[in-house]
């Protein structure tokens, strides 16, 4: 099962301290993390303070090529591959949903949880 990361699960790392892998390995068991290379450029365009931190973060993973902007992207992915994605972003969250995507989110500032069932 992969999971896909978008830019605001990246930051949430830095931003909440959030152990994503421990957590990721609770809710999911066996996985493989990606990010897309439009996540990885919306990152750079970034001047959020931890963005830096994130990218830098986003290395640890494989690097999937897309087009795009990085929702359409991770959208297009997750479908394909019928993958998670782990956002936190609302828009996103609301167009994952209508498509029957699993979604893991941060719930509490604390910890992962996840919508949706998975295959």
């Amino acid at each position: 099962m992969i999971v896909i990361l978008d830019s605001n699960a990246l930051l949430m790392v830095f931003q909440f301290k959030v152990n994503m892998e421990s957590e990721l390995t609770r809710l999911l068991g066996k996985y493989e993390i990606v990010v897309p290379s439009t996540v990885k450029k919306e990152l750079k365009s970034l001047r959020n303070k931890y963005a830096k931190s994130a990218l830098s973060f986003s290395e640890r993973y494989r690097t999937i090529n897309a087009k795009g902007s990085p929702d359409d992207s991770i959208l297009e992915l997750a479908e394909k591959e019928k993958g998670v994605v782990l956002t936190n972003d609302k828009i996103l969250k609301k167009r994952l949903r209508e498509k029957n995507i699993p979604v893991v989110f941060l719930r509490s500032k604390n910890h992962l949880e996840i919508e949706g069932s998975i295959k």
